[in-house]
């Protein structure tokens, strides 16, 4: 049902991207890229092995949906299960983990503008970033992985060899960048989003090896965090984050039920929160590189020399 739904609603996207007239083209972009975040998200689950009991049609599945997104799946799947082993786990955490002063300080001018920005306004293309230099980076992996990673790099790129080709050649640059382009970049704005909200929080800690504790991360180091109610349906309610970190074997339509459960027996531990962008205005001007001694400093603390 969940992929019924999703592909009959980037359908009705493509429709109005198709129809809408010109002022209504950003409604229809982000539509479009909010349901295509839904097919990631059917994709997440199959990494996790949580859509279907047998491995091939998750691993089927998970191709078909990841492709139009121009995500390898195997690389994203490998990668991902690091951060569920690992979550808040000072320099072995690989997802979206903030940097310590003393790197930071140790940065040329470019890194650290770029950084910045990635933590800072441009948060929302900072997952571009960690697609592009991780998933299809064969170091990254370990050998026994390679082959399956070529596989799914392979998929992807024969997606893009044959789809924007097509679309440059029948409707243009501007069609390229209508059709795939935007709702891609929409895509990736959730993506960012979802998982700088996921893990960030002032009081949220991120703990140094010798003192990390694995049940205490993934409970009390997860941010449940309410998104407005069309976002949540295109996307699978995949922000009712903290049962997903407890156990991976949650399918998303069991999300919301394993969270009830959670509230009424954790419920000191958990952190809850509501979409706005004050919470993000807090964190993007706040939350910028961690002492875990001393948590979260800004940049502006730390050019101040705090």
């Amino acid at each position: 049902m969940s992929v019924f739904v999703n592909v009959c609603m980037v359908v009705l996207g493509y429709f109005s991207i198709v129809f809408a007239p010109w002022y209504l083209l950003p409604i229809a972009w982000i539509f479009t890229g909010t349901a295509l975040t839904g097919f990631f998200v059917i994709g997440h689950d199959c990494g996790h092995r949580s859509f279907a009991k047998r491995r091939w049609v998750n691993d089927l599945v998970g191709h078909i949906f990841m492709m139009p997104l121009i995500y390898p799946f195997h690389s994203w799947r490998i990668l991902h299960n690091q951060h569920h082993a690992y979550t808040n786990k000072m320099d072995v955490d690989n997802a979206w983990q903030p940097f310590r002063p003393e790197v930071f300080g140790r940065f040329n001018t470019f890194l650290r503008v770029a950084y910045e920005q990635m933590r800072g306004r441009l948060w929302w293309l900072a997952s571009t970033i960690h697609w592009a230099g991780l998933h299809f980076n064969l170091a990254q992996f370990e050998p026994k992985d390679h082959k399956k990673v070529k596989l799914s790099i392979a998929v992807v790129v024969g997606f893009a060899a044959i789809v924007f080709p097509w679309l440059l050649i029948n409707f243009g640059i501007w069609g390229f960048v209508k059709f795939w382009l935007l709702p891609w970049l929409v895509y990736h704005f959730w993506m960012s989003t979802f998982t700088l909200v996921h893990h960030t929080a002032p009081h949220i800690a991120f703990s140094e090896p010798e003192d990390w504790d694995a049940a205490k991360a993934q409970l009390a180091g997860t941010v449940h965090c309410e998104y407005p109610a069309w976002v949540e349906f295109l996307c699978h309610h995949i922000n009712v984050h903290i049962p997903h970190h407890i156990s991976t074997a949650i399918p998303s339509y069991n999300l919301r039920l394993a969270h009830n459960s959670l509230k009424q027996h954790w419920g000191e531990y958990l952190t809850e929160t509501t979409f706005s962008w004050a919470l993000m205005q807090e964190i993007v001007t706040e939350c910028h590189l961690y002492d875990a001694r001393g948590g979260y400093l800004s940049f502006q603390d730390f050019y101040r020399g705090k």
